[in-house]
């Protein structure tokens, strides 16, 4: 692999460094002021979604720095790269071609004709289950799914089935991921074993929560009354270990295959979507899958002025790198999009949460910066304060489908104003001036309105995309995840990382396993901490 060159040795860095001195001058209001199309010069239209990134501390100074930036940085070849199958994830010596799950067409054909044959097994095992064709050990049809799985194996189907509901048949999914039995109880709590089918998504099926998550579910139906044969019917797996799969009980004809070349938080399109294909029928799940295809080819083809993807990513360095926000929140207006920032959480800080390059330097900047969030109204009422008026500047993405399922048009006119509302207020504030003449016209005297209106007061000038869809289908969601998959791999590109490796959750596992190890048996050699050692004492005594 070429050597990574750093960000800032790249010949555009440091006149952007110098345009970020004073990015915020003049303010958003005044660039407005001043620019009648900046709303239609800075927005782009791909895949079903609308960018509107006029709100961001940019002008047309700084965006062609951003965009000179990368093209030094050659991302339009590192997307080539990308899908050319090259080992871009050079420290596991593999290609990630995540793409390739919602494929079409491919030069890579003998894997796109295992892809295809996954797909097949899905379509058909989902129009089983809707159809009541699949039956329990009782021979009553199956009405429940459980999704057992952590990180990737969760995340994404749980998103896809809540956002997608609209679209969902009598079969019901549920998902369970936390070790903490609670999880798993608080699902099965309604459940009829007799009716009620497992999926366990591990690639390695030794995954510590989901493997014991799926040994209790095993035990949950055994004592309704199963026999083995009987499990055999309740259990289907998404795994490369066949072997460990069917030691468990699963037979080799439920098992469903995962690959190397998709980590598993780019791994939704594949069979861990099994639940999603369930839940909303093989056609809907297709056009899931289609939106994806679109924005992969629009990512593939697109200059990079116009290429949606790269802009966002070029907006994410500019924020967090050159004005030094180190955060991201993202604030979907819509209910069923309320997953989102979790799902991202995992998808841009499990990829970009790294200190060295893609060759094992240092890095001298920060980067994968924190992403936070929440849906709709709710987060007006908690964290909205600090976004208008904290001392952290927190670049933010509000996510908008402009019509609702739901028929109750009136009310989602108030979803849509609050939303565009938030916007505008992050980006013209109000000034103490401003501030303290609303007080006088609520009848406040004049000193007790000079004394509240630095209270009142809101710098705005704070920077926010507007991603927006006709409305949320299977098709708009799949080309807005695939939107923060390639935008997060640009901005890994600009910064020099590999983005498709996780070394960082190795150790605590390893450490897990030692603490298990002494809390089993209390005569374990170990060599922990004071500390630690004191808290394995605490949880011991606590035990009846």
């Amino acid at each position: 692999m070429t050597e990574r060159t750093l960000l800032s040795s790249f010949p555009s860095y440091d006149k952007l460094a110098t345009l970020a001195q004073s990015a915020h001058t003049p303010s958003l209001k005044q660039l407005f002021a001043e620019d009648a199309d900046r709303a239609e010069r800075f927005r782009l239209a791909a895949a079903g979604l609308e960018l509107d990134y006029s709100k961001q501390l940019i002008t047309q100074e700084s965006l062609a720095g951003l965009l000179a930036l990368a093209t030094e940085a050659d991302i339009a070849g590192e997307i080539d790269d990308l899908f050319a199958g090259k080992h871009i994830n050079n420290t596991e010596d593999r290609p990630a071609l995540h793409m390739l799950l919602r494929a079409t067409s491919s030069t890579s054909s003998e894997r796109l004709k295992e892809v295809e044959s996954s797909r097949a097994l899905m379509q058909t095992w989902s129009q089983q289950l809707r159809s009541g064709a699949w039956l329990g050990f009782s021979d009553t049809p199956i009405t429940d799914v459980v999704n057992i799985g952590i990180g990737g194996s969760d995340l994404g189907p749980r998103l896809v089935t809540e956002a997608l509901q609209p679209y969902q048949s009598d079969v019901n999914c549920h998902y369970v991921a936390n070790v903490d039995p609670a999880d798993l109880q608080s699902a099965l709590l309604d459940l009829n074993p007799e009716s009620t089918l497992f999926i366990i998504c591990s690639k390695s099926f030794r995954t510590e929560e989901t493997l014991t998550n799926g040994l209790a579910a095993r035990q949950w139906l055994v004592n309704a009354g199963a026999s083995d044969d009987d499990v055999a019917k309740h259990f289907v797996a998404v795994t490369s270990n066949i072997e460990a799969a069917q030691d468990f009980g699963i037979k080799e004809r439920h098992c469903l295959p995962m690959w190397d070349w998709v980590g598993g938080r780019y791994s939704v399109w594949s069979a861990i979507g099994l639940s999603c294909a369930i839940s909303i029928g093989w056609d809907h799940f297709a056009q899931f899958l289609a939106g994806a295809e679109a924005m992969d080819q629009h990512v593939k083809s697109t200059p990079l002025a116009e290429n949606m993807p790269v802009l966002c990513s070029l907006l994410e360095v500019w924020n967090c790198h050159f004005l030094g926000a180190g955060n991201h929140v993202v604030l979907p207006y819509d209910n069923g999009l309320r997953q989102l920032p979790a799902y991202l959480q995992q998808l841009t800080m499990e990829s970009n949460g790294k200190r060295v390059n893609a060759n094992g330097a240092l890095l001298p900047y920060n980067t994968g910066p924190v992403l936070w969030g929440s849906a709709g109204t709710m987060g007006q009422h908690s964290f909205h304060q600090l976004l208008h008026q904290g001392t952290l500047l927190c670049p933010a993405d509000f996510v908008l489908p402009l019509n609702t399922h739901t028929g109750m048009d009136a009310q989602h006119r108030r979803l849509i104003a609050n939303c565009i509302a938030q916007s505008r207020t992050l980006m013209i504030g109000r000034s103490v001036d401003e501030a303290e003449a609303a007080l006088l016209d609520r009848g406040l005297s004049v000193a007790e309105a000079a004394r509240l209106a630095p209270h009142l007061s809101m710098p705005g000038n704070r920077p926010s995309n507007t991603i927006t869809m006709r409305s949320l289908t299977p098709a708009t969601l799949g080309a807005l995840l695939a939107l923060y998959e390639h935008r997060t791999f640009c901005t890994a590109r600009l910064w020099g990382i590999n983005p498709f490796d996780q070394w960082g959750v190795e150790l605590g596992k390893e450490i897990g396993v030692q603490v298990l190890e002494k809390l089993e048996n209390a005569k374990a050699v170990s060599s922990m901490d004071a500390s630690t050692e004191k808290l394995i004492d605490r949880w011991r005594s606590a035990q009846p």
